[in-house]
């Protein structure tokens, strides 16, 4: 995996997603005067939700420890389905100045990186519930982790675009695993 020094050297900039997992620099990035900061704000709608994003962004203050660190920002998830809302904060830092990356390019960049959070990662998560896995020695946790992205990949190659409903199809005729296996 690169560091920030890396990605810098190789003339690219990086964004880090800090979520509550980091805990001290959540809670230290949450405490800047995100409400003095103005937003800028996108909704779109599809597949029966709505989905609103915020975006606040202020150039880095000196504690952040990332090399290069030039902006922070506060990225607001507020999503609406069936009635219900849920809101998701997370913090962004990156390297890009507000002349390479203005609030609304973060906000897209952010955006692209759920769609691949949605396609790949929580499919992992949610549909192979590869969280509560017990494989943990030696080198099975990755090679449980290949053969599940090797699945995903057949199935989305297949036309799948729901892995759960996929599999579910597929786990009904032991032929089907093996007929999408040799087409892909």
């Amino acid at each position: 995996m690169y560091g920030a020094s890396q990605i810098l050297a190789a003339g690219a900039h990086y964004v880090l997603t800090v979520k509550g997992n980091s805990r001290l620099l959540f809670r230290m990035l949450k405490a800047l005067p995100w409400a003095q900061i103005p937003a800028t704000t996108t909704t779109e709608t599809g597949h029966g939700r709505r989905a609103t994003r915020t975006i606040k962004v202020l150039d880095a203050p000196a504690w952040i420890e990332f090399t290069g660190a030039a902006q922070v920002a506060q990225l607001r998830r507020t999503v609406t389905r069936k009635g219900k809302k849920t809101v998701e904060v997370v913090y962004l830092v990156t390297s890009a100045d507000a002349r390479t990356a203005s609030s609304e390019t973060l906000a897209t960049w952010a955006h692209t990186h759920w769609s691949i959070e949605n396609r790949l990662h929580w499919v992992r998560d949610v549909t192979f519930d590869e969280d509560r896995c017990q494989i943990h020695t030696g080198h099975a946790p990755q090679n449980m982790a290949a053969l599940r992205n090797t699945a995903i990949a057949i199935l989305r190659h297949a036309g799948w675009d729901n892995i759960a409903q996929a599999l579910r199809h597929h786990a009904r005729d032991i032929d089907r695993p093996i007929h999408a296996l040799l087409q892909s």
